[in-house]
């Protein structure tokens, strides 16, 4: 066994051994059958921590020579597969991390020829019989033995995307880069050596003006993840088993690391589900995961490259943070990022970048992107924090001070803080419009968040429907009263207080046993004046 030619199946082993395995091996069963077809050319990209690298060693441990790995499969779901052996332990598996060569290597511009050389070495000490003397390159290598042998080889590569993202500045590099996946795969010559090709990382293959620089392969994204869906992350089935298993309350586990929906799949980040399992704290661990930092100059758009006037795409970017804070989904087209970290031409870029980290989640029906839990929340407060965004800061105080005054029944000063943010995040072109009066809303109560769980609109009652309701968390509910907000567009702000208690939309939380405000809230469109009326609601 080689290092990076049939490496064998020790690594998958270790995760087979680890306290929380989650059998994935169900995606050996798409395999099995794209191989040797126009689809067995795949890049999955995910964000960090999603189980990529454990896939890798999984594939490789499946399919390579010079193992046997018939029992430890044997137990798992593609044990039950009908192509179960057909293809175990039946190919040469190439299996290399890009970062992992990059270290080695010692520089990013010596990594193809580290990897090259290596690959050839080792391909030289498998085929002794072939003629590989004046044999430069992998993929030369790969073909000379496919011409003499008929040998075809599983290529697998992880974190193929580092060059991309760590290196963006340095063109030569990233060239010589792509024309080395080229060489191996892209072309007449690469579909007759390669039975199936794998190449993972956080970022889908880059973009040369609008198409894929390597178009043959079939890409599952944190945008479309199609069939692949299930098998990077887990599922919410797979966490409610191990939430049972280890007795931690799922709902709670659901709020902090729920939210990313991939073809109508809940998936969770495995990192924080498992460090919640183990280590029964309830907390972000995000940050440990090495993308923080690729995210502060983001949120301060501090690129190289910037096409488009920078403060106005700065407070384009702001807004849209604030709003998916506060709870609220953000449109965003995802059509035009290149896949690097470079060419960031306006906020939607800025935007699609965030969800391939996974920073947010994106729902592909709505087009739109979203935080998707509490712990990326967080994390995203922290960000804006640290680097000193005096705009999200002033809005959080501003934020909280209406919900005390909510809380305290002020309504002079929950008219004047909503009139206040009206004026300030919504455009003048959709100001007068009851689409932004709610929008404003969702965004004026970021605050609560902390407190209550992300707001209900437009929740169906025995007798309508209310705007808004507000729930407090299970912690804060002696404390803190549920909110029942009716909103009216050119009407009495009385109308508003009155169709709660008409409709009785209060009855919709009825199994809440805590105190319960109603807020009415009424705008005028001449005057541009806001109203509020507070009133306690006695079951």
């Amino acid at each position: 066994m080689g290092r990076f030619v049939n490496p064998g199946n020790s690594a998958f082993i270790v995760a087979l051994n680890s306290e929380i395995y989650v059998d994935k091996t169900g995606l050996l069963e798409y395999t099995n059958k794209v191989m040797n077809t126009n689809a067995k050319f795949i890049c999955n990209s995910r964000p960090r921590r999603f189980g990529k690298s454990i896939t890798t060693e999984m594939l490789a441990a499946y399919y390579g020579k010079n193992c046997d790995s018939k029992d430890m499969f044997s137990r798992l779901t593609i044990g039950k597969s009908e192509t179960f052996k057909k293809y175990l332990n039946q190919y040469d598996v190439i299996l290399f991390d890009v970062q992992w060569c990059m270290m080695d290597a010692g520089s990013p511009e010596e990594t193809v020829a580290y990897i090259n050389e290596h690959l050839v070495q080792e391909l030289k000490n498998v085929y002794q019989d072939v003629e590989l003397e004046n044999v430069k390159t992998a993929c030369g290598a790969m073909s000379a033995i496919n011409a003499e042998k008929g040998v075809r080889f599983v290529v697998i590569i992880d974190e193929w995307d580092v060059l991309i993202r760590d290196e963006s500045a340095k063109e030569d590099v990233q060239k010589e880069y792509i024309d080395f996946l080229r060489g191996m795969f892209k072309g007449t010559e690469p579909t007759k050596y390669i039975q199936l090709a794998y190449l993972t990382g956080i970022l889908p293959i880059k973009k040369i003006k609008t198409q894929s620089a390597l178009n043959n392969f079939d890409e599952f994204t944190m945008l479309d993840a199609g069939r692949l869906a299930p098998y990077i992350g887990f599922t919410e089935t797979e966490v409610k088993q191990l939430c049972s298993k280890y007795k931690v309350d799922f709902d709670k586990v659901k709020r902090w690391y729920d939210g990313y929906l991939l073809e109508k799949i809940q998936v969770y980040n495995p990192k924080a589900v498992v460090s919640v399992l183990t280590k029964e704290k309830f907390k972000s661990y995000w940050s440990e995961t090495g993308t923080y930092e690729s995210i502060i100059p983001l949120i301060n758009m501090n690129f190289d490259g910037l096409k488009t006037d920078i403060m106005t795409m700065m407070a384009g970017l702001k807004n849209a943070v604030i709003e998916m804070l506060s709870g609220a989904n953000v449109e965003v087209d995802v059509t035009f990022f290149q896949n690097d970290t470079v060419n960031f031409a306006d906020k939607d870029d800025v935007l699609t970048y965030l969800i391939h980290l996974g920073y947010l989640g994106y729902d592909e029906e709505t087009e739109s992107a979203f935080v998707p839990n509490e712990e990326i929340r967080q994390e995203l407060i922290r960000a804006t924090k640290r680097t000193k965004w005096n705009q999200m800061i002033e809005f959080q105080q501003e934020s909280l001070e209406l919900l005390e005054a909510t809380l305290s029944m002020d309504s002079g000063t929950v008219a004047e803080k909503i009139e206040k943010i009206h004026m300030e995040y919504a455009s003048s072109v959709q100001y007068n419009n009851e689409n932004s009066l709610s929008s404003v809303l969702t965004i004026a109560y970021l605050s609560s968040m902390q407190f209550y769980f992300k707001p209900v609109r437009e929740l169906p009652t025995g007798k309508g429907f209310a705007d808004f309701i507000f729930i407090p968390k299970p912690e804060y509910r002696a404390e803190y009263p549920a909110l029942v907000v009716e909103l009216k567009w050119n009407q009495n702000v009385n109308t508003a207080i009155q169709q709660i208690r008409d409709k009785n939309y209060p009855d919709s939380i009825e199994a809440y046993t805590g105190d319960i405000l109603i807020v009415g809230i009424s705008y005028d469109k001449k005057s541009k004046k806001h109203l509020c009326k507070i009133e306690e609601y006695k079951k």
